[in-house]
């Protein structure tokens, strides 16, 4: 059995050699859609994870901590008897074979054809209706656990998406609880599972090793972000409720301070700081004489660091850490949500849709995203070289460049009216004219949008035209009280005007 174990380190080094070359092979594919390259990447990672259960099964072999590879490499370095050398041999070889007859179902990588199926297997991905194959997040459960704790906020799903990494916002009085630490391991385990199965082929172990290493410098130097006074936050109350009781020399002179200044002084020393003003004050003034830690306990308020004896650094110690870990969480999680920014921004586009429409909407949307997550060719992420900056066809390709000189899509129309909009190229500005925007922008200044206008594109230029045209229709209009006329019995012709005033007077 011995000479089994250089058989097994020749077929790990060939298996190696193998699993490398299959993976790059595969790398080389070009994927057909966004599916593809997504089972192709967890392909990879699978291959990957052998090749290091294959390299730690070597390094086993090679630390040789039962002697067995030593012990076969002198059997074989021993000269044999010349008659026995035959013997030995065979020996050898009946081992080697023994030992592939007994590992026979062991996996066995190879580049021929014949097991061209371990490139083609689909890895088994789960992912929720509401992520969508990868393409959104799922923040509902962490959602629904930060609106109702205490340190969370009543606000839209979609509003959460775009803010529940922004940390920043949340007090350091309701960040340093377990409840809010609980809260950031939820969003750290979403988030890096989420992270595995669209981009398996990430190295998360290897962004939190190194952003436990800067942490730990910026922590001591107080400089990680959003957590920058964390060791002289308590020093700052201390200082800013500070009382110097080398002034005062008795409790009447601490009295005048008042019922507040007092209540933040003993406050900011752990001590009890209820009842009136004159026992604040004696409270306080004991510490003139008596050094806080040798304090009498009944002094200290409930729950103080200083009220049991020898507790008070254990107990900042603890609280100290719990800010450290939360500390290191929200950097993780932030690292996390700058890698998975696309997706976020995604999903608060998705969430704000989804409240303009109905059910129905939402399911038929949803099948049109698994057909299209089926179909969708790779062409849409690929940059398409374009230089002269043509227009898109119907194709999603540029169009020919004859085509568009022969539009003279280079030459640029902009319109007052519609808002200094561009249009590009002679066709699109003529037709202009007749569609929604030019007319909004007539009906706005209050002009009928006729044939009249066209080629009209300057605001003061409308206006005007618009007078004269009121203009020359108010001299071309008929007048009936000037231009009809009337005739009376001996034939004379009057307007109406005329003829109604001597009617009246009775003169015809």
């Amino acid at each position: 059995m011995a000479s089994s174990v250089l058989e097994a380190t020749r077929a790990a080094h060939e298996d190696l050699e193998r699993l490398e070359r299959l993976a790059v092979r595969e790398l080389q594919r070009d994927p057909a859609n966004a599916r593809d390259r997504l089972f192709q990447s967890h392909r990879v990672r699978n291959i990957i994870d052998l090749v290091v259960t294959t390299s730690d099964r070597l390094v086993e072999i090679y630390e040789d901590k039962d002697g067995a590879r030593k012990e076969e490499i002198s059997n074989h370095l021993t000269a044999p008897v010349q008659d026995d050398i035959f013997h030995k041999f065979f020996d050898r070889l009946k081992d080697i074979r023994e030992s592939h007859r007994r590992n026979h179902s062991a996996r066995f990588v190879s580049e021929t054809d014949d097991h061209e199926e371990l490139l083609k297997e689909e890895p088994a991905v789960e992912f929720s209706g509401e992520e969508a194959f990868g393409r959104y997040l799922d923040l509902h459960e962490l959602y629904n656990e930060f609106i109702n704790s205490k340190f969370g906020s009543l606000m839209e799903y979609s509003a959460y998406v775009g803010t529940f990494s922004q940390t920043e916002k949340i007090t350091h009085s309701l960040k340093a609880t377990r409840q809010y630490k609980e809260y950031l391991e939820h969003i750290l385990e979403y988030l890096t599972y989420f992270l595995r199965r669209t981009e398996p082929l990430q190295d998360l172990q290897k962004i939190f090793t190194k952003l436990e290493s800067e942490f730990e410098e910026q922590w001591a130097n107080g400089e990680v972000p959003g957590w920058e006074n964390k060791g002289t936050e308590k020093e700052s109350v201390v200082q800013e409720s500070e009382v110097d009781l080398n002034f005062y020399n008795s409790v009447e002179e601490l009295v005048v301070l008042g019922p507040e200044k007092l209540k933040e002084a003993l406050a900011a020393r752990g001590l009890k700081a209820g009842g009136t003003v004159q026992q604040r004050a004696e409270r306080l003034f004991l510490l003139k004489h008596t050094p806080l830690e040798q304090l009498d306990r009944k002094h200290f308020a409930k729950g103080s660091r200083s009220s049991v004896s020898n507790v008070p650094s254990n107990g900042n110690n603890s609280k100290d850490d719990l800010k450290k870990e939360i500390a290191l969480i929200e950097l993780k999680m932030r690292r996390l949500c700058e890698i998975l920014d696309e997706v976020i921004v995604r999903t608060k586009e998705n969430a704000e849709k989804k409240l303009t429409l109905t059910y129905e909407e939402m399911e038929a949307e949803r099948e049109e995203e698994e057909v299209q997550a089926d179909s969708e060719s790779d062409d849409e992420d690929q940059q398409i070289y374009n230089p002269l900056k043509l227009p898109m066809g119907w194709d999603g390709k540029p169009i020919p460049y004859w085509l568009y000189k022969l539009h003279g899509l280079g030459q640029e129309f902009k319109c007052e009216i519609c808002g200094n909009h561009s249009y590009w190229g002679r066709r699109a500005y003529e037709r202009h004219f007749k569609e929604w925007r030019h007319q909004h922008g007539m009906r706005c200044l209050g002009i009928p949008n006729t044939k009249n206008f066209n080629e009209i594109t300057s605001i003061e230029e409308a206006k005007a035209l618009w007078e004269r045209i009121q203009s020359k229709q108010g001299l071309n209009k008929w007048r009936p009280d000037l231009e009809e006329e009337y005739e009376d019995t001996d034939g004379n012709i009057y307007n109406r005007k005329t003829y109604t005033d001597l009617q009246r007077q009775g003169l015809i």
